[in-house]
C-alpha cells in the first residue's frame, strides 16, 4: 500500500533526519510502499489538524497527486487531530505509535506476545472512544444482553473494551507468575545470566546465534523478532550460561508498549549481565544508545552491569578489539557478529564479568555460614 510520511518540527526543534529515516523504515517493515516524504515546521501544533489548515491542504493535495491512500505522522496525534485529518483527505492516518504498534502485531509468535500486543492496542484505542465518533452516539433502547437501557454505542464499547482489558491483564500476570515459578527452579541450578538488549535493528539476533550457535530470524528490518528468545549453554566444564535476546527498542517507544512488556522484560532486570548491542555504522548511535539507557531506567534494569558491543564493525571499519568505557565501569568491545571478529574478545569479557559473579557468590555464601557469636 502506496504511504506518504509527514514530520513536523515543533518550536526551535531542527528537522530530524534520522528520526524521519527511522519512519520509512517501521513503515517498510510494516509493508508499505514509501511514495513520499514530507517535513513541515510549526511554532506549535494546531488543535484541529496539527499541522493547520494551510499545510493540511497541501498535503491532502499531494496525497491525490501521487496516489498515497495512507498518510502517516511522525509525531503522535490526538484523536481529534488524527479524526480530522482523516475526514479531510479521505484516507487512513495513523501515527507513529499505531504504526509501531501495528508492526508489533503482525510479529508477534508467541501466546503471551500476542497478548501483550493486544493489551497495547486496546490500551491505545481506549483514548480514541471519544464522543465525536458519530457512530458510537446511537442509543440502544430497551433491555438486551448487551446493553442496558439507554446506553449509548459509545458506552458499550468502552465497557466491553474494559472487560477485555482486565482479562488480558489477569491472563499476564498468570503468565508472570509461572515465569517467576520457572525462574525459582532454575535459581536452585544458579547459572549466570546474559540479555542482550539494543535499538532494534542493531544486530542483536544476529549476536545471539553467533554465542549460541541457535538459528532464530535475523532480519535486516526493524522489529525482526519481538518475543524473548532463551537458550542455555555450557562454554567450558563448569560454565553454565543462560542467554536471552529480547525485542529491540526505538527512539520514543510507546508508553504502552513498555508498560505491556513490562513481564517479558523484568527477565532483563534480572541479568547478571546486560550485552547492549550497538549498530557501529549507524549515524546516529549516540541517540540510539540513549534511546535504550532511558528504556532500561524505566524497567529498572540500569543498574545491571553491563557491557557496551559496538556491532557491524565490517560495515563500520571500526578495529575489533575491547577497551574501557570513558564512564569507568563499562567496558565496549568491538565485534562483528556476522564475520566473527572480536568475538573472542566478547567471550573473554563475558567470562571475566562471569568469575566476578562467582566470586560474589561465594562472598554471600561465606557470609552465610559464618556462625554468629
Amino acid at each position: 500500500m502506496r504511504c506518504l510520511l509527514v514530520s513536523v518540527a515543533l518550536g526551535r526543534e531542527r528537522p530530524d533526519a534520522g528520526a524521519l529515516e527511522e519512519l520509512n523504515a517501521l513503515a517498510v517493515s510494516a509493508g508499505y510502499d514509501v511514495i513520499e516524504r514530507i517535513q513541515a515546521r510549526r511554532d506549535r501544533p494546531d488543535a484541529g489538524l496539527f499541522v493547520g489548515a494551510g499545510k493540511a491542504e497541501e498535503i491532502g493535495a499531494r496525497l491525490k497527486e501521487v496516489d498515497a491512500a495512507v498518510a502517516i505522522f511522525n509525531q503522535e496525534l490526538s484523536p481529534v487531530q488524527q479524526r480530522n485529518l482523516s475526514r479531510l483527505w479521505d484516507c487512513p492516518v495513523l501515527d507513529r505509535t499505531e504504526l509501531i504498534l501495528d508492526i508489533f502485531a503482525r510479529r508477534a509468535r508467541s501466546h503471551e506476545g500476542k497478548l501483550q500486543v493486544e493489551l497495547a492496542r486496546l490500551e491505545h484505542l481506549s483514548a480514541r472512544l471519544v464522543r465525536g465518533w458519530t457512530h458510537l452516539e446511537r442509543q440502544r433502547g430497551g433491555i438486551g444482553v448487551r446493553g442496558g437501557p439507554g446506553e449509548t454505542q459509545l458506552e458499550l464499547d468502552r465497557r466491553m473494551l474494559g472487560v477485555r482489558v482486565r482479562r488480558l491483564r489477569e491472563q499476564l500476570e498468570q503468565l508472570r507468575r509461572q515465569r517467576r515459578t520457572r525462574k525459582r527452579a532454575r535459581d536452585r541450578r544458579p547459572a549466570f545470566s546474559i540479555s542482550l538488549v539494543g535499538y532494534t535493528n542493531a544486530g542483536k539476533s544476529t549476536l545471539f546465534n553467533a554465542l549460541t550457535g541457535a538459528q532464530t530470524l535475523a532480519a535486516d528490518q526493524l522489529f525482526a523478532t519481538l518475543d524473548t528468545l532463551t537458550r542455555r549453554l555450557q562454554w567450558s566444564p563448569g560454565v553454565h550460561l543462560v542467554i536471552s535476546d529480547t525485542v529491540g527498542f526505538v527512539r520514543n517507544l510507546p508508553h504502552q508498549l513498555v508498560e505491556a512488556f513490562t513481564a517479558t522484560l523484568e527477565e532483563t532486570a534480572d541479568a547478571d549481565l546486560l550485552l547492549h548491542v550497538v549498530d557501529s555504522s549507524a549515524p546516529d548511535r549516540d541517540e540510539q544508545i540513549a534511546a535504550v539507557d532511558r528504556v532500561l531506567r524505566e524497567i529498572g534494569a540500569d543498574s545491571v552491569p553491563q557491557l557496551i558491543v559496538y556491532n557491524k564493525i565490517d560495515a563500520s571499519g571500526r578495529a575489533p578489539g575491547a577497551s574501557p568505557h570513558p564512564c569507568g565501569s563499562i567496558f565496549e568491545v568491538a565485534v562483528s557478529a556476522l564475520t566473527g571478529a572480536g568475538l573472542s574478545d566478547l567471550r573473554q569479557l563475558i567470562m571475566t564479568h562471569h568469575q566476578s559473579w562467582l566470586d560474589r557468590a561465594a562472598g554471600r555464601q561465606a557470609v552465610t555460614e559464618t556462625p554468629s557469636h
